[in-house]
């Protein structure tokens, strides 16, 4: 069991990949074993040659040996291919869907130090590479490892002293390149470096490009990414080189067994103390043992160089997770912010003592100054994150003791920034609710006015958005994304600026359609423009991270200080003209 798991955390296995890698290991050892069989009739039949001992049975010896040698060959190259490639193929499959399944239960804390890109070559090239690893080099280098080792042993029975000199040069060939991990990983790192720079640039490009082009900044974006592709190629260069030097040394002394072997057995055969036949054997064997030892010392630069993959992987695989009970116990769904702090990653202190209550059957609005931590509080309600310190609850349930996609539940949210899938209309509805009917999702579509646009399509509801909605204006998109909250029709209702992209003329209409569903829900808006909020229960103002001031729309406007403020100056810009 120790091997086991000491295998899953070395190269982010799950259990049946660690077994199966251990079965992989055994393949290769019986395939480099039957690989030996050959050199061992060559033997007694060079014998036999010698010493005129061939006859009827010795043919038929020879016959019947070479047929088992090649059904050995032939039957324990099967099981090799089996216990390494295809085994390999479906652990690798197993470790993607691991990580995305990791990943889905993270908070947003760890994607806030994680670009895309880096986390899609994480689940795409690194699991390439311990995929090549777990199906090549390591069963392949375990395999002979321990094949070598049982030759070894039986070649001191034939003669000790031609066995060390056959033999010294495999430890010192190892350490050679085992001494290299330190610069190799010094080396993966700084490659792995670049190769992330480069993959971000590429990234930033694609999803950028429409600015640059608005900007004609195209000519100087890419200079800069051809940089970066420059020493990508550079780097590779440079690692490449140092694993080499290396690896090619240690060949080198490999190489010198073979001098060795036939120096000390010259001097044997010379003063009478060895037979020509053992001689032979030697040489013969030395050939066959040599050869795949080299292809083992690049497997083992290779395996040291795929510990860097294996540490981005396990980052992920051990990272704590969100976890809670999935029993709900709220009692009504009040949602209350007592003493709240939080800090992202450790940085500044966003929140520094947040209370406030968000009653059910009203509507809340949050407001304030960028950066005041009206986002934070929004994403906190929904256990995106967990407080530094302090308590929030729903209905008198601590949210940080329960399951964060049980809590979800509870929640129909609709960011500012919206999600679109290259999907249809309705299918893109149907997100906020899988179970729910045609019938459902157009009756949603329709309390977000989405009829209007979507019936104008070529396919109505059926019609391909492309990509993020890419086919859609940005009022389009954030209805549709309305229209997700309305279907889930869940208790609390978070809208994170959901009428920022709207023209007055639709967001008075979703509003209206607002009003309809909060109906003895909790709602938490989040809104820049004042009169968005005029109609709301009570406003919190947020600023510096602290409750700066709360209660109702009309008495705010007449008693408080920032909310007053900045009607007036909306007013005013309302009224202005060139």
């Amino acid at each position: 069991m120790k091997l086991i798991k000491k295998l899953q955390h070395e190269y982010a296995l799950s259990e049946k990949g660690a077994k199966d890698m251990i079965k992989a290991f055994i393949s290769c050892t019986l395939s480099n074993i039957a690989l030996m069989m050959p050199v061992g009739l060559l033997y007694y039949l060079v014998g036999d040659l010698m010493y005129k001992n061939i006859g009827t049975k010795n043919v038929s010896f020879y016959v019947i040996g070479v047929v088992v040698c090649l059904l050995f060959i032939a039957s324990t190259a099967y099981f090799q291919y089996n216990k390494t490639f295809f085994a390999t193929y479906v652990e690798s499959g197993v470790r993607r869907i691991a990580l995305a399944e990791k990943l889905r239960k993270l908070s947003l804390s760890f994607f806030g130090k994680k670009d895309l890109s880096d986390l899609t070559s994480t689940i795409m090239a690194d699991c390439s590479t311990i995929e090549t690893a777990s199906s090549h080099w390591i069963p392949e280098l375990i395999g002979s490892i321990i094949s070598t080792f049982i030759v070894a042993l039986s070649l001191f029975f034939f003669d000790f002293r031609m066995a060390i000199a056959a033999l010294w040069v495999l430890p010192v060939s190892f350490i050679i390149v085992l001494l290299s991990s330190k610069v190799q990983n010094a080396l993966g790192k700084k490659q792995m470096n670049v190769k992330m720079a480069c993959a971000d640039g590429i990234q930033e490009c694609i999803e950028s490009v429409r600015d640059l082009k608005s900007n004609n900044a195209e000519a100087a974006y890419m200079e800069k990414l051809n940089i970066k592709i420059k020493n990508v190629e550079k780097r590779a260069i440079i690692t490449e080189l140092g694993t080499a030097a290396f690896v090619v040394l240690a060949q080198m002394v490999l190489k010198l067994g073979i001098a060795t072997v036939a120096l000390a057995g010259g001097i044997f055969l010379m003063d009478g103390s060895l037979d020509l036949l053992t001689f032979l054997m030697f040489l013969l064997l030395i050939s066959r043992l040599y050869d795949p030892m080299q292809m083992s010392l690049q497997n083992l630069a290779a395996i040291i160089s795929s510990n860097i993959q294996c540490e981005r992987m396990n980052e992920i695989l051990g990272h704590d997770m969100q976890i809670g009970t999935e029993k709900l116990t709220n009692k009504g769904h009040d949602i209350v912010f007592d003493h709240v702090v939080f800090a992202y990653d450790n940085k500044e202190t966003v929140l520094k003592d947040v209370s406030f209550t968000a009653k059910q059957g009203e509507v809340t609005a949050l407001i304030g100054p960028s950066g005041g931590g009206k986002t934070t509080v929004s994403r906190l309600a929904s256990r995106f994150w967990d407080v530094s310190k302090g308590k929030i609850t729903v209905g008198g349930m601590d949210v940080s003791k329960i399951d964060p996609e049980k809590l979800m539940s509870l929640y129909s949210i609709v960011f500012q920034d919206v999600t679109l899938f290259n999907n249809s209309v309705i299918e893109n509805i149907r997100v906020g609710r899988k179970d729910a009917t045609d019938e459902e999702v157009i009756n949603a579509g329709k309390l977000a006015h989405c009829d209007e646009f979507i019936e104008k399509m070529p396919k109505g509801w059926n019609t391909m958005i492309g990509e993020n909605g890419s086919e859609l204006s940005g009022g389009e998109r954030q209805r549709l994304s309305i229209a997700r909250a309305f279907l889930k029709d869940a208790p609390i209702i978070l809208l994170d600026e959901a009428t920022a992209s709207l023209d007055v003329e639709n967001e008075t209409m979703i509003q209206e359609s607002l009003s309809r569903l909060i109906k003895n829900r909790t709602v938490l808006i989040i809104a820049h423009r004042m009169r968005t909020v005029a109609g709301v229960h009570k406003i919190v103002v947020l600023k510096d991270g602290i409750v700066a001031e709360e209660g109702r729309p009309d008495i705010l406007i007449k008693e408080g200080e920032i909310y007053k403020h900045m009607n007036k100056i909306q007013l005013e810009a309302a009224s202005w003209q060139f």
